[in-house]
């Protein structure tokens, strides 16, 4: 349980700040803290994407990935209720893709695959075992995807704050197939090549906790 609360307030503060900022290094900022403040109870996924990344690594159970994209999502939701009530009449463009569907999908998988890319060998590989850097480089990794795919697609990157785009009318609901399978998508490319270039590093399955 403490590792599905740990996921639920990661993922709950990183689409807060996304519904309120939109600002990519706030955004990055507020991944890196959390995962410094969660990493070690859960492994600070905050994204389903990674978790599926991270179950396809073998270094998740698929019971807890399960939970864990459940509560990513219903953590993301209450965030942008939330922000959605802040905001008030002030309201969310919804952004148009007309015209440049292919270029949102192809930017959000490229930007999610670097995310989970990073995540994986950042935080799950024998040769970064311990080290401190893990958060900053997952923040800056969302940072930089941001800053370059953001003016295109929204700079999602994470089906969870996809999800809460969506609720805030930042996306527009008939879009969010766009988001999820180039997101999940994403993720699935970053774990076959992280097990094709590691393959000396072979995981070991992972007990489930409480």
């Amino acid at each position: 349980m403490r590792k599905y609360i740990t996921e639920f307030i990661g993922t709950f503060f990183l689409v807060l700040v996304v519904a309120l900022t939109g600002n990519a290094l706030a955004i990055g900022a507020t991944l890196m803290v959390m995962i410094f403040a969660g990493g070690h109870i859960s492994g600070a996924h905050y994204n389903p994407a990674v978790t599926l990344a991270v179950l396809i690594r073998g270094k998740v159970t698929a019971q807890d990935a399960i939970a864990y994209m459940v509560v990513q999502i219903i953590g993301a939701i209450v965030a942008a209720l939330i922000a959605k009530w802040y905001m008030g009449d002030m309201g969310v463009a919804t952004m148009d893709l007309s015209g440049k569907v292919l270029k949102v999908f192809i930017g959000e998988l490229i930007g999610t695959f670097a995310l989970a890319y990073v995540v994986l060998n950042v935080a799950t590989s024998k040769g970064t075992t311990g080290n401190s850097f893990y958060g900053l480089a997952i923040g800056f990794t969302v940072f930089a995807m941001a800053t370059a795919f953001g003016a295109v697609s929204g700079g999602a990157f994470n089906p969870a704050v996809a999800t809460g785009a969506t609720v805030v009318g930042a996306f527009a609901l008939k879009n969010i197939w766009i988001y999820l399978i180039a997101c999940f998508g994403g993720g699935f490319l970053a774990a076959l090549v992280f097990n094709f270039i590691n393959e000396e590093d072979k995981p070991v399955p992972p007990l489930s906790k409480g």
